[in-house]
C-alpha cells in the first residue's frame, strides 16, 4: 500500500516467454569469475557507535576486464547472524558459524557481472546480532568502499592479499586499475535497503570515502520509518537517482518502501523509479532466506498466487540490470524496463517514475 502521488504509473501484464529478459541461469557463466575476501569477524569497529562487524564479501566480476568497470556493493538485511537460532553473541559462539546471507544474491551478482559490473555482496551478520543502528549499516558499506578505493587506485591495502579465488589465489592484480570508483552503485535488501538510502542521503554523502562517487542506489523491499517521526533527513536522497523494488505479497515490510519516492516528489534533482511486483514476497529475493535453505521461510501474504523463487529472482535481475545499466553505463535500452514499456518476468507489476525537477 503506497501513495501514488506524482509520476508515471504503468500497469504491466504477465510477460510472454518471448519477451522475457534472460535469467541469471541463462547468462554466459563462462564470462564471469567469482572471488571472496574475509578480513575476520571483528575487522571493523564503527568509529561512531563502536559496533564490531566482519569485513567479508563475495565478488562477481567479468572474467576479461577491459577498461574500468563500475562497482556495485550489495548489503543484505536482518536475519539470523549465526547458523544456530539460539546464538546471541558476535562473533558466533563455539559450534556455530556465521550465516551466509550475503551469498543469497549470487544469482544477481552473476547477472550483473555478465553485463560488465564488478559486484561485491557484503556480510552484515555482526550488525544483525548487536545493532539496530542504520548508520552502522551505512558506515560498513563505506568501509568496503574505502578498501575498494585503495585497490582501484593501486595502493594495495587489505584486499591486495585477501581477495582470492576458490583456490586461494590472489585476484587483486586482475582488478587493480579496472574498477571505476567514480561510478558506484549500491543495493540493499530490507534493513539493508534503508542502510543504502542512509549512506547515499544528502545528509550523509559527506561521509563517503575520498574519491568515491555513488551514482545509483537500489532499495530492495526496504524498511521505511523515520526516527524521529516526520524527519526523513537521514534517508532523503535528492541528488542521485535511486530505484525501489517492492513486493505486493511481502509479509515482512509490505510496500512501505514506496514512500521513499513520495519523500522526493518535487525535490529530486534526478529521475527516480520504482516497481511493485504484485505477487512477490520478501524473502525469495535472497536464496538463503528461501526454503529449503536453513531457516528459510515463505512470508507471502498471498500464497495462492505467490510466484516461484526463480521467477521472482528473474524479475529482480531484469530490473536491477536495467537500472544500473542505465545509470552507470549509459544504456538507454534499460529505460523501457524502468518505465514499464517492457514488462518484467514473474507476473504483473506496477512501475512508477518520479521525474527530476527542472
Amino acid at each position: 500500500m503506497f501513495r501514488l502521488l506524482t509520476g508515471l504509473l504503468l500497469l504491466t501484464g504477465v510477460l510472454t516467454a518471448q519477451a522475457q529478459a534472460p535469467s541469471a541461469a541463462q547468462e554466459n557463466r563462462n564470462s564471469i569469475s567469482v572471488a571472496e575476501y574475509d578480513l575476520g569477524d571483528t575487522a571493523f569497529r564503527d568509529p561512531r557507535t563502536g559496533t564490531v562487524s566482519e569485513v567479508r564479501a563475495v565478488v562477481h566480476y567479468p572474467r576479461h576486464l577491459t577498461g574500468r568497470a563500475p562497482l556495485i556493493v550489495m548489503a543484505h538485511g536482518s536475519w539470523w547472524a549465526c547458523d544456530r537460532m539460539d546464538a546471541a553473541t558476535w562473533p558466533c559462539p563455539s559450534g556455530s558459524r556465521p550465516f551466509p546471507s550475503h551469498r543469497g544474491y549470487d544469482y544477481l551478482g552473476a547477472a550483473l557481472a555478465a553485463r560488465g559490473f564488478v559486484v561485491a555482496s557484503i556480510s552484515v551478520d555482526g550488525i544483525n546480532q548487536t545493532s539496530f543502528d542504520y548508520g552502522d549499516r551505512a558506515r560498513l558499506v563505506n568501509e568496503h568502499l574505502r578498501l575498494w578505493q585503495q585497490l582501484a587506485a593501486g595502493r594495495g591495502g587489505a584486499l591486495a592479499a585477501r581477495l582470492v579465488d576458490g583456490s586461494g589465489y590472489p585476484v587483486a592484480p586482475r582488478l587493480a586499475g579496472h574498477v571505476d570508483m567514480t561510478r558506484v552503485g549500491t543495493l540493499g535488501h530490507s534493513r539493508g535497503g534503508k542502510g543504502v538510502m542512509w549512506q547515499a542521503s544528502d545528509k550523509h554523502r559527506g561521509e563517503w570515502p575520498a574519491g568515491v562517487r555513488v551514482r545509483a542506489v537500489l532499495a530492495l523491499a526496504p524498511v521505511k520509518f523515520d526516527d524521529p517521526e516526520g524527519d526523513n533527513s537521514d534517508t532523503l536522497v535528492t541528488r542521485i537517482p535511486f530505484a525501489v523494488v517492492t513486493g505486493g505479497c511481502d509479509g515482512a515490510v509490505r510496500e512501505a518502501g514506496q514512500e521513499y519516492l513520495d519523500d522526493v516528489a518535487g525535490k529530486n534533482r534526478a529521475t527516480d523509479y520504482s516497481v511493485s511486483l504484485h505477487d512477490a514476497n520478501h524473502n525469495f529475493f535472497n536464496t538463503t532466506w528461501t526454503p529449503p535453505f536453513l531457516f528459510g521461510e515463505d512470508d507471502s501474504t498471498c500464497p495462492d498466487r505467490q510466484v516461484t523463487p526463480d521467477r521472482q529472482q528473474d524479475a529482480l535481475s531484469a530490473y536491477a540490470t536495467a537500472f544500473f545499466g542505465s545509470q552507470l553505463q549509459g544504456e538507454r535500452d534499460g529505460l523501457a524496463v524502468l518505465t514499464g514499456v517492457q514488462p518484467l518476468p514473474g507476473g504483473p507489476s506496477t512501475t512508477r517514475v518520479v521525474p527530476a525537477v527542472r
